[in-house]
């Protein structure tokens, strides 16, 4: 019988969702569990899994339409089959089954051996749609990439749900055994800065809004998509809310360039992932944050708001706007879990399979438009917090250092601007430097244990 295709629900705060766009016309085939529409929510946006097989028999709400979760937006169906909406499944009492007497029985027929054959089958399509229902297609695809059975996967979600940090400590734990039973590749901290390598900017990345189609006119004028009204709701927001002051610190990044430099190759061949300056930048904020508390607070009133747990919003450019996801619980994870926190986030965000929770409870922001040759930046607070650091672009140029022995001399290192904002109504100018400089310390000290 025909499938509906329903709005989901993509939180318990969200009431609401967007159409942006269907990946499939309607009399067009798809598969189950392949992308078949993309939805935008005030928290993400998000692309929607096909929950059946079959065609796209009728599409009932098409792209920049607004409708309530649970409502019908389309119909799969069979070949043959009407592209009615299919009726709401009624609660049935469930069967209750007691064991039979035992009994001698027969040898089986030609007949009975064809059932129990089809009853075999349909036990194991029944198998596979119970372990399809206990995950997501996110967690299915993480799955097929790595070759893992689900079935050997144990679930702590919700009724033996498999979650997605079920399966990645699954394949964690494979690529462990993996390493313990090969030779590791050695990380080295380096004895002297290496000489200066080239390096591309990549411009490719990022921001790349622009007209849909060609002028017919002087003028061209399209809605504005639901995430980018919500990114100038909350920058004009956050504008009335705090007033923004900004100081701007200079830190040499010379040590965390080598070690970063002179290990990324085994660190990528140890660890599955690209080692980048962020959880750098983002170790380095964490040490700052135990130390000036208030900048990683809240205000609620009168009252301010200090949070026990550090939970660091990293900001993502994608080509249709920008993201805030977030790290829960920094303070509390390794270099490594950091770096592989920031990959996951970035990934997802820029795939468009974030959940609500990925981008809420942040205490405190970093954004990086440095990797497009920015100097700085002096960002909008992301509310409700009460500062945000911007990283600018890593470059060499010469400065003049101290050695030892007090004698200043010119050098070559590798330099970059920090820039913070924050909001003055709780954090003054005095806290904010000391907040900045404790940062700068610990990025010059390049003291970061990669293992």
């Amino acid at each position: 019988m025909p499938v509906n295709v329903v709005m989901p629900q993509m939180g318990e705060s969200i009431t609401e969702g967007t159409i942006v766009r269907w990946f499939k016309n309607e009399g067009e085939d798809v598969a189950k569990d392949e992308p078949l529409l993309e939805i935008s929510t005030d928290k993400v946006d998000a692309e929607v899994p096909a929950p059946a097989s079959g065609k796209l028999a009728k599409v009932l709400h098409g792209p920049g339409t607004t409708v309530a979760v649970e409502t019908v937006i389309g119909v799969i169906a069979q070949s043959g089959e009407t592209s009615d909406v299919a009726p709401a499944p009624k609660p049935e009492a469930a069967a209750v089954l007691a064991p039979a007497a035992a009994t001698p029985r027969a040898a089986p027929t030609p007949a009975t051996a064809v059932a129990a054959s089809v009853k075999a089958t349909t036990a194991a399509e029944e198998e596979s749609e119970l372990l399809r229902r206990r995950s997501s297609p996110l967690v299915r695809r993480i799955a097929t990439e790595h070759g893992v059975d689900l079935a050997n996967v144990s679930g702590t979600g919700l009724q033996g749900r498999v979650t997605k940090e079920d399966i990645l400590a699954f394949v964690e734990a494979g690529k462990s055994a993996q390493l313990a039973a090969a030779p590791k590749a050695a990380l080295s901290r380096p004895a002297a800065v290496p000489p200066p390598t080239s390096r591309t900017v990549p411009f490719a990345t990022g921001a790349t809004l622009g007209p849909s189609g060609p002028f017919t006119g002087d003028e061209l004028r399209e809605p504005m998509s639901v995430m980018r009204q919500k990114i100038a709701e909350h920058m004009v927001l956050s504008r009335k809310t705090s007033p923004h002051v900004h100081t701007v610190f200079e830190a040499d990044m010379s040590r965390v360039v080598a070690l970063r430099e002179g290990n990324r190759t085994a660190f990528e061949a140890q660890h599955g992932i690209k080692l980048t300056f962020t959880p750098f930048f983002v170790a380095a904020a964490i040490e700052a944050l135990k130390a000036f508390p208030v900048v990683n607070a809240t205000l609620n009133g009168t009252e301010i708001v200090y949070h026990h747990h550090i939970n660091v919003g990293v900001a993502v450019a994608l080509p249709h706007g920008l993201i805030v996801p977030v790290v829960k619980r920094a303070e509390e994870l390794s270099f490594i879990g950091l770096q592989r926190a920031v990959t996951d986030l970035a990934t997802r965000a820029r795939n468009k399979q974030l959940k609500p929770e990925d981008v809420q409870g942040s205490t405190f922001s970093i954004t990086n438009p440095g990797p497009y040759g920015g100097l700085y930046g002096l960002p909008i607070i992301n509310q409700p917090n009460v500062a945000i650091l911007s990283t600018g672009g890593v470059q060499r140029r010469p400065v003049v250092v101290t050695d030892e022995l007090g004698r200043e001399a010119i050098a070559i290192r590798d330099m970059v601007y920090l820039a913070l904002s924050f909001d003055h109504r709780l954090v003054d100018g005095a806290t904010a430097d000391q907040f900045m400089a404790v940062l700068k310390a610990t990025l010059e000290a390049g003291e970061v244990e990669l293992v």
